[in-house]
């Protein structure tokens, strides 16, 4: 797809030979499981990712480094697909023609990432996770969670770096709240705002195209992820958003009969009774894209970013301030 677009990759694009491949086939079993759960489906994208873990965690999954091995992998994928059959019933598949196709990019990644870290001068690696912490399979809302580590310790996990060599953390978190998919959102609009959230904000589903689910930031879930990430700072994106709104709302706390919750709660049924205690700011009605420093955004949204700062006693350091890539201001700390 990338050389199609006319990007040429070689030497730029690795994947590890310790990387699970997720095959079409596991894309068909991810719709049939759904199916399957009926009107208590998770929402997933489809894409494969669940059953593509359940073949790694059962240890029948194949690696990258199969594929060295034509013969030897012809074999396993066989016997894996033939599993699944007699799982979901005999499904339309191209077994031979799957085998054909897979021409990766195959690297010792985590030789290399070594080698970029112990070089001199040590090289910068950034690290990007592709789901919130929300959806980790452990400290997210399971079971409406993606099937891996979301958090912090992904990196250890999933890349081989040892919690030492981890510098930097940066939480990314949007001026509002968003979701896809099935599961609980105790700050979800389903009115006019949160219409104008979802068009403003062009919040559609990158992989699915759904439209997301939004609504108020949420502090309790942002504690929540600080708990487990350790943020140093964060950077709080699509702030322009909320332009237009004449009031915003923010989410601090969760009450359930009268008590206020210590934290998020493991229980969804918990959850489910919760009461959301919302703070109420005046919006700033005015454009911000324009904007290249901090001093330049109108008084209320600095407010409005200085009250959550106050709220998690976590600097934001940067802010999106419109949908160019080049509309993100830093903040210079002292």
């Amino acid at each position: 797809m990338l050389a199609l677009l006319g990007l040429d990759c070689t030497g730029r694009l690795f994947i590890s030979d310790r990387a699970h491949v997720v095959f079409d086939f596991h894309q068909i079993v991810d719709g049939l499981k759904e199916v399957e759960l009926g009107g208590k489906s998770i929402g997933t994208t489809k894409k494969g990712i669940g059953p593509a873990y359940s073949s790694k965690a059962s240890r029948s999954g194949m690696r990258i480094h199969h594929l060295f091995d034509q013969e030897a992998f012809a074999t396993k994928f066989r016997k894996l697909v033939e599993g699944r059959f007699k799982r979901y019933g005999h499904f339309e598949y191209d077994t031979e023609g799957e085998i054909e196709r897979y021409k990766p990019y195959v690297k010792d990644t985590l030789v290399y990432l070594h080698q970029a870290l112990s070089s001199s001068p040590p090289k910068r690696v950034l690290v990007e996770g592709a789901n919130a912490l929300m959806l980790d399979l452990d400290f997210g809302t399971y079971p409406y969670v993606t099937s891996s580590s979301t958090a912090i310790g992904g990196v250890c996990t999933g890349l081989g770096i040892p919690p030492r060599r981890i510098g930097k953390v940066i939480g990314v978190v949007k001026a509002y709240t968003t979701r896809v998919g099935g599961g609980p959102f105790p700050t979800e609009l389903l009115d006019e705002i949160g219409n104008h959230l979802q068009e403003v904000g062009a919040e559609f589903g990158t992989t699915t195209g759904r439209r997301r689910r939004c609504g108020w930031l949420d502090l309790v879930v942002l504690r929540h992820s600080m708990l487990i990430n350790g943020y140093d700072a964060f950077n709080l994106t699509k702030l322009d958003v909320l332009d237009a709104l004449p009031e915003i709302k923010v989410g601090v706390a969760y009450e359930v009969d009268g008590q206020e919750l210590e934290g998020f709660p493991a229980d969804l049924d918990v959850l489910a009774r919760a009461t959301v205690r919302y703070v109420t700011l005046p919006g700033w009605q005015t454009a911000i894209t324009g904007c290249k420093t901090f001093e330049e955004l109108p008084t209320k949204c600095q407010e409005y970013v200085k009250f959550i700062e106050e709220q998690l006693k976590v600097p934001i350091e940067w802010i999106g301030t419109g949908p160019g890539r080049h509309s993100m201001l830093h903040r210079i700390r002292p």
